[in-house]
């Protein structure tokens, strides 16, 4: 009788532990796809932390471009406004000379 119960309990034992293999298998199974998520994600960070720097760096450029060309302009509308006064200041000589020329 003892060795009955004895054999029964050895099965019972041996289904548990085949239960807990193939949950165990199922969950390490879990924890691969897991960590192939995962490092497939840390590799699509790397890569995008590696574009959001060019593009600061890009911006960083663009910027300071921006502020070239807008220094470039001010500099040209100063030149234009200058060279307009003195246009200005040309014709009214003229319009005051060419009849004090011809009259002569």
């Amino acid at each position: 009788m003892k060795q009955d119960q004895y054999e029964k309990a050895v099965l019972s034992l041996q289904q548990r532990t085949d239960q807990l293999e193939t949950k165990l298998k199922a969950v390490r199974l879990v924890l691969q796809e897991k960590v192939s998520e995962l490092r497939e994600q840390l590799s699509k960070s790397s890569q995008l932390s590696a574009v959001l720097q060019d593009l600061y760096v890009e911006n960083a450029q663009l910027m300071k471009a921006l502020q070239v060309t807008e220094q470039r302009q001010k500099h040209a509308e100063k030149k234009n406004f200058q060279l307009e006064d003195k246009v200005s200041a040309l014709t009214k000589l003229l319009r005051d000379i060419v009849p004090a020329a011809l009259a002569t």
